[in-house]
């Protein structure tokens, strides 16, 4: 009883922390007519990590128990029992590309230490000019990478707790900024049909500022002066990360319907329900629901669907895992429709070793 109180408080302080940062700060909820939309940079910290996840619409916080978790909740990694990889590739629109890599190892029995690695990269993109519209024969590219290391663990045999610690670099032609932020997240099971709730916090940091060599310049301060020309630098207005709460439920809807506490793990069926809330720092707020079925814990079928976003709703994917003696593989594939512009496409590849 206790330990559910802390809980509670804890969660009722997740809940009201983005109304509070809105009050003075322009990265605070974005309800109202004013969806402060542009507030924040780094944009790539909102694409969702991992085909499971993302073939669910996103609606993954509380079923997170991968290692993508330490995107979505980095309590959720306290559930890999061994050691387990991830490696996802999702092949974004305009020939952009976002790129995930992770890896969780067990820290005696009740601990999990993990480390990622998250980038998302344009390729060359041709230079052009007013007069030269085909292009000067100069290029310049985008590349962003996030470093992350976290730890989660269970606190009670319910409460698990999780915290990420990341550096952050952006860079775009010649220019670059670069600073740290920190995601925090707890899951709480219920004894209600494998019940879960999740509260999670991320991109908690400082803002980040442009600097680099495109922003300097060299003339006069008065072009009517005989002056020698001086060197000069362009300011960079700072931005702030895009701040993240998600607030999470998941059950077992085959549970549910066979009138049972908890199936086993080796069921023939098993239908998982997710619903999830997010309010960002830069959009409006978003509700989203999403299933997942799994057939003999072999193939898993998911779907779902995002309310509040203006351009990804649908969402759907498919997964097939190999269960050994003390190795595990998972392959999942995901797709989202993106209004106007196409498909965006995801695999992801995963192992346990115990």
């Amino acid at each position: 009883m206790k330990c559910m109180k802390h809980f509670l408080a804890l969660a009722v302080c997740f809940m009201t922390l983005p109304s509070l940062m809105a009050e003075d700060n322009v990265s605070g909820s974005s309800g109202g007519e004013f969806k402060k939309v542009g507030a924040a940079g780094a944009q790539f910290l909102k694409i969702g990590v991992g085909a499971r996840g993302n073939g669910m619409a996103g609606a993954y916080s509380a079923l997170a128990n991968d290692v993508t978790a330490m995107y979505w909740n980095p309590a959720g990694i306290a559930d890999i029992s061994g050691m387990a990889a991830n490696i996802s590739h999702t092949q974004w629109f305009a020939g952009f590309s976002h790129n995930f890599a992770g890896l969780v190892l067990p820290i005696g029995d009740s601990y999990r230490l993990g480390v990622s690695l998250t980038s998302f990269s344009s390729g060359e993109i041709p230079i052009t000019t007013l007069e030269k519209a085909e292009g000067t024969g100069a290029s310049y590219s985008i590349s962003d990478f996030a470093l992350g290391a976290s730890f989660a663990g269970y606190i009670t045999n319910e409460f698990a707790f999780g915290m990420t610690f990341k550096y952050i670099q952006n860079s775009f032609a010649s220019l670059g900024s670069s600073g740290v932020a920190f995601d925090v997240g707890t899951v709480y099971k219920t004894d209600f049909k494998d019940t879960r709730l999740s509260f999670s916090i991320s991109n908690l940091g400082g803002q980040q500022a442009y600097s680099g060599a495109d922003l300097n310049r060299q003339g006069k301060l008065i072009n009517e002066l005989s002056a020698s020309p001086l060197d000069q630098q362009l300011l960079t207005n700072p931005f702030n990360l895009p701040l993240i709460f998600r607030a999470g439920a998941s059950t077992d809807v085959t549970a549910i319907i066979q009138g049972v506490d908890k199936l086993d793990a080796d069921a023939d069926h098993r239908l998982l329900a997710a619903v999830e809330f997010e309010t960002l720092s830069d959009t409006p707020e978003m509700f989203t629901i999403g299933a997942e079925y799994t057939w003999n814990n072999i193939l898993s079928i998911r779907g779902g669907y995002k309310l509040g976003h203006d351009s990804f709703n649908f969402a759907g994917g498919v997964g097939f895992k190999y269960v050994g003696e003390g190795f595990d593989g998972q392959i999942d594939y995901s797709v989202n429709p993106v209004q106007n512009i196409g498909l965006v496409n995801r695999l992801s590849i995963g192992m346990r070793l115990e």
